[in-house]
C-alpha cells in the first residue's frame, strides 16, 4: 500500500479498491472505488479524518505504520456508514487513547453499528472547532446529505474541506488529484444520482455554506481530491436546481415484441419533435446509467408489457428506483401492451407518489400495436413537446 502527501504534514492514508464492482449489493461500480482517510499532524495534536471499509482496514494500518505514526489524538468520523467508519474499532485498538470526534447522532449510530464504547467520544456541534496546535479543525453539521448524522470538517489554515460522501464519486485511481474533468464530472454526476439526489433539497442549503468557507481543495471520501472546488460546486448547484432539460427517459421491457414496437415508434416520434430521448432496455441496463439519466430529464415514460395483471417486475423496480431517487422530473406517463387485461398504468402511477409530476394520459394497447395505437403515441409525443415548450425548455 501507499500513502500520499497532500500538503505539509497532511497525508492521504486510505485504500484503493480496483476490483469492487457492487456497492451496498445494489450500485454497480464500473471504476471500482476508494476509501479515503486523511492524516493531519498539527504542532500539538494529530487527527485522522475518517477510516476505511473494514475489508481494507489493514491497508490503512499499513499506511500509518509506513508513516511512523505513533500517536493519534483525534479520530474524526464525518459519517457513520461502514465504508468510512468500519475500521474505527481496529484503529482504536492501535491508538486506545484517541478520542472519536463526531456529533451526537453519529455517535449513537456508531455505538449501534460498531459497538464503540460510549466513553471514547468527543461530541461537537455545528460551528465547533478543535485545535491541533498550529492547525484548526472546524465542524459543520450537514444532516441529510445522505444520512441524518452527516457532517463536514474544514481545516481552516490550509482551507481543505473534508466532506465525506458529499462531492465525491466512486473511482479507484492511481491519481491522487482529479485529472480528467470530463470523466470525473460524469462519474460525480452518476454518484450524485445514485446517492445524493434524494436529498437535493437539503444539499441546496449547504452549497452556499461551503462556498463561504472558500475551500482551496475538496478531499472527499470516495474518488480523487479536487484542487478546483468551484468545478464541483458549480456542478452540484446545477444538479440540485429545479432546472430540467428537454429530455425523456424511457425505461422499457418487451416480452413478445409488442412493447418494443411501441418504444421504437415513440422514440422516433420524440426525436422528430426535437426531444432528446434516452431508452433503456432494462434487461441489459446498468441501473446506475438509468439513475444518471434521471438527473436532468423533464419527463419519464415507463414502457411495459403486462405480467398477470400488472407491470413487468423490472419496470416495477425501475419505477420504485425513480420514486426513491426523487429526481426533479416534471411529467410522467406509461405506454405498453396487455393480453386479457390488467392495471399496469394505475400501478406505476401509484408508485410515483414521491415525485411531483403531472401524469400525461397513458397509451396501452391490447396485443400488437395497430395504427390507432401509433397515432396515440404520436399524440403523447405532441403533448410532451407542448409541456416542454410551456416550461420553456425547448
Amino acid at each position: 500500500m501507499v500513502f500520499h502527501k497532500i500538503a505539509p504534514d497532511i497525508h492521504w492514508v486510505g485504500a484503493l479498491d480496483f476490483d469492487r464492482r457492487l456497492f451496498d449489493e445494489l450500485i454497480p461500480l464500473p471504476d471500482g472505488t476508494s476509501y479515503n482517510s486523511y492524516l493531519i499532524k498539527g504542532s500539538e495534536k494529530t487527527a485522522l479524518i475518517d477510516t476505511v471499509d473494514p475489508s481494507k482496514e489493514f491497508d490503512l494500518v499499513e499506511n500509518l505504520v509506513k508513516l511512523k505514526v505513533d500517536r493519534i489524538d483525534y479520530l474524526v468520523i464525518n459519517h457513520a456508514e461502514q465504508d468510512h467508519s468500519g475500521s474505527l474499532p481496529m484503529i482504536l485498538e492501535f491508538f486506545p487513547n484517541a478520542k472519536v470526534v463526531t456529533n451526537e447522532k453519529c455517535r449513537d449510530l456508531l455505538i449501534a453499528l460498531l459497538h464503540v464504547p460510549p466513553d471514547v467520544f468527543h461530541i461537537v456541534k455545528d460551528g465547533d472547532t478543535l485545535s491541533l496546535g498550529d492547525r484548526t479543525l472546524q465542524f459543520h453539521l450537514t444532516p441529510w446529505t445522505h444520512w441524518p448524522e452527516t457532517q463536514i470538517t474544514f481545516l481552516r489554515e490550509d482551507q481543505i474541506l473534508f466532506p465525506c460522501d458529499l462531492f465525491g464519486f466512486h473511482m479507484a485511481s492511481s491519481d491522487l488529484f482529479m485529472a480528467d474533468d470530463a470523466v470525473s464530472l460524469r462519474s460525480a454526476k452518476r454518484y450524485y444520482a445514485e446517492i445524493m439526489m434524494p436529498f437535493r433539497n437539503s444539499i441546496k442549503g449547504y452549497i452556499d455554506k461551503v462556498r463561504a468557507l472558500s475551500p482551496k481543495m475538496i478531499a472527499p471520501s470516495h474518488g480523487p481530491i479536487q484542487k478546483n472546488p468551484s468545478f464541483m460546486l458549480d456542478a452540484y448547484s446545477d444538479w440540485v436546481s429545479d432546472t430540467v432539460k428537454n429530455e425523456v427517459v424511457l425505461p422499457y421491457v418487451s416480452m413478445h415484441g409488442s412493447t418494443q414496437k411501441m418504444v421504437d415508434h415513440f422514440t422516433a416520434a420524440l426525436i422528430a419533435r426535437g426531444i432528446v430521448v434516452k431508452p433503456f432496455n432494462l434487461t441489459r441496463t446498468d441501473i446506475g446509467e438509468l439513475a444518471l439519466s434521471l438527473v436532468d430529464a423533464a419527463t419519464v415514460v415507463m414502457a411495459t408489457p403486462t405480467v398477470l395483471f400488472g407491470p413487468h417486475p423490472q419496470i416495477v423496480y425501475a419505477t420504485y428506483l425513480a420514486n426513491a431517487l426523487r429526481p426533479k422530473t416534471r411529467y410522467a406517463s406509461v405506454i405498453g401492451s396487455y393480453g386479457w387485461g390488467g392495471k399496469s398504468a394505475e400501478t406505476i402511477v401509484s408508485m410515483l407518489d414521491h415525485l411531483k409530476v403531472e401524469v400525461l394520459e397513458p397509451v396501452l394497447v391490447k396485443g400488437l400495436p395497430d395504427e390507432a395505437c401509433m397515432q396515440a403515441l404520436d399524440r403523447l409525443a405532441d403533448e410532451i413537446l407542448k409541456k416542454h415548450q410551456e416550461a420553456g425548455i425547448v
